[in-house]
């Protein structure tokens, strides 16, 4: 099963050489950590010095819930009340531009202003294989399909079609809807939203039955769906929308036990996640008790910035708590040894702050699911990614189905990770989200390829994709063992994702993490790595030390093979530029493969 090229820039050919200096242009482009404590607390891509009077939205972070007080200090500066964001203590205020500094220096309670800044949906436009290259029908031979599982989906909206209903009687699985697009409401009209809660949770009801050679279900098709609309009929919205739905979710955990919430959403990382709304959000979310499952990006291809799409895991993504999912491509099989990473997956580290991202993948590439309404943007502009209906009907025509439909990106590859989240809340409703994301990275399959070469044929262009810890993260899902694992996350431990950190005096890299950091230097697991027996890294890799790589460790067998692509010891590391910012910039538009 071929790749498509998506919309991502235009990347260099070639291999990618034989030094182990060459991927130490990504400390030198990707702004560190020490930025997250700036005396300036206006965000930097707030562009204020050409607007003049002009009003400009903005999300204000406080040091604590803010009151009236609040408000009219900033109406004394012209602001206008637009939103209330009491997940993260702030307000969505709109103020003249000239007046942004002034209410900053005015009122000592704020800790952050940052624009409202559009996110994007982070999918695209032969059969598939994910359900079983997953193992997901090992789950459902015990009887665990999602049910009483509440999953939250963030995107599009959700069109009711009856994949997404109850199976035995009447009735849809979308429990409850809302739309927080202005003037818009909870349907469908671009056409992401009901792919994506396909893959969480279609049933296959438009194709199972003796008519069927084969059945389109998602990985936990019994689950309960919340439409939480964040993303106009373009695949457009903004951090707003989304952390005003992240509130909702949040309050109406209880009330229909949402467990999960699925953001195939993302945008450019701009400052680090302690700073950032959108990552706020979601952390408040965990520590709620809902699982967090995000889209690493699709900028995988994108070598503007000389990485070679590493350093453009996409917000929230790149924030430590999350699960954070790249997109593999199951090659046409639902065999996992055949396995491959997709070219437009986006890579770690992140941005700022390094933390090591994805934290595992799953399929996203050509992944078939539910189809909103003809009429809706996606379906539209593509009419060829509609599955003829011989693909999975006896004696079926060419004529494209009206109910399925082909995308995509690692906006696929979560919700995938989600329904597998669900399942195992079912199983143990007990399970916090720390232990969830631990057990999912700890028993993921590590034996993938060490290395994929695929050129496009469109462009001529080849791309080198290897199995290291910021493209494949942990590895591949599987649900199986996901299931039989019975590792528990302490009380006063977490799964935060680990930071990478540069030894100049050694030339070494390491994995780095506060005590109470399961995969940290007191690692629970013991000798069993999170990672794995280093199998993804090869069989040279030297784990002991906790070193990733470095001048003592040999980081794979061959440097030809792209092994080499490593931070040396040149690397600067606590460099401010912001010039690898271009790196993410280019919106994933339409769904790419």
């Amino acid at each position: 099963m071929n790749e498509k090229r998506g919309n991502s820039k235009r990347c260099d050919s070639g291999t990618w050489g034989g030094t182990r200096a060459l991927l130490a242009v990504i400390l030198l482009l990707i702004p560190t950590a020490s930025w997250s404590a700036p005396k300036n607390k206006i965000s930097k891509d707030l562009d204020l010095t050409s607007k003049g009077s002009d009003m400009v939205d903005v999300i204000v972070q406080y040091r604590q819930s803010p009151g009236n007080g609040n408000m009219s200090k900033a109406q004394k500066h012209g602001a206008l009340f637009k939103n209330q964001l009491d997940v993260i203590e702030g307000m969505v205020l709109s103020v003249p531009a000239d007046q942004v500094s002034g209410l900053v220096d005015d009122d000592s309670d704020i800790s952050f202003v940052s624009p409202d800044r559009p996110v994007y949906q982070t999918g695209t436009v032969t059969l598939d294989y994910y359900v079983p290259t997953v193992n997901a029908s090992s789950a459902w031979s015990l009887g665990l399909d999602g049910t009483g599982i509440g999953v939250a989906i963030l995107d599009s909206g959700i069109h009711s079609v009856p994949d997404l209903n109850n199976v035995g009687r009447p009735g849809s699985r979308i429990v409850y809807q809302q739309s927080f697009v202005p003037g818009q409401g909870n349907d469908d009209t671009y056409g992401h939203g009901t792919h994506v809660a396909g893959i969480v949770g279609g049933n296959g009801n438009h194709s199972t039955g003796s008519g069927y050679t084969y059945t389109f279900k998602g990985v936990a098709p019994n689950a309960n769906l919340i439409n939480l609309r964040v993303l106009d009929q373009y695949g457009n919205g903004t951090d707003s929308a989304v952390i005003s739905a992240i509130q909702k979710a949040i309050r109406l955990k209880s009330q229909y036990n949402i467990r999960v919430i699925n953001l195939s959403l993302g945008r450019q990382v701009y400052e680090s996640y302690t700073l950032d709304p959108l990552c706020q959000a979601v952390e408040q979310a965990w520590k709620a008790g809902i699982v967090v499952v995000a889209a690493a990006g699709n900028q995988g291809r994108n070598n503007s910035a000389g990485t070679y799409g590493y350093g453009t895991i996409a917000a929230p993504g790149n924030d430590p708590y999350v699960i954070t999912v790249g997109a593999s491509n199951t090659m046409g099989s639902s065999l996992r040894t055949n396995d491959v990473m997709t070219t437009y997956s986006s890579k770690g580290p992140t941005a700022y702050d390094h933390v090591v991202k994805p934290d595992l993948i799953a399929p996203g590439n050509r992944i078939i699911s539910t189809q909103a309404s003809g009429g809706s943007t996606l379906v539209t502009a593509n009419p060829g990614n509609r599955p003829p209906h011989s693909l999975f009907m006896v004696n079926g025509d060419n004529n494209p189905t009206n109910e399925y439909f082909m995308l995509s990106g690692t906006s696929m590859a979560a919700p995938v990770v989600s329904g597998a989240a669900a399942l195992m809340l079912q199983r143990d409703p007990t399970l916090s989200p720390d232990t969830v994301k631990a057990r999912l990275m700890k028993s993921s399959f590590k034996a993938l390829p060490a290395l994929f070469t695929y050129t496009d044929p469109s462009t001529g262009i080849t791309y080198n994709v290897q199995s290291d810890i910021f493209t494949v993260g942990a590895g591949l899902l599987d649900i199986q063992q996901a299931l039989l694992a019975t590792d528990v996350v302490p009380t006063g431990f977490n799964a935060n994702s680990p930071t990478a950190s540069y030894d100049s005096t050694t030339g070494n890299t390491y994995l780095v993490g506060g005590s109470s950091v399961v995969w940290g230097t007191s690692l629970v697991w013991g000798s069993s790595v999170v990672w794995g027996n280093s199998v993804v890294w090869g069989q040279s890799v030297a784990w002991g030390q906790s070193v990733v790589w470095g001048q003592s460790v040999v980081w794979g067998a061959s440097s030809s093979q792209g092994f080499s692509v490593v931070w040396g010891s040149s690397v600067v590391w606590g460099s401010s530029t912001q010039a690898g910012s271009e790196a993410m910039s280019v919106s994933a538009k339409g769904d790419q493969q």
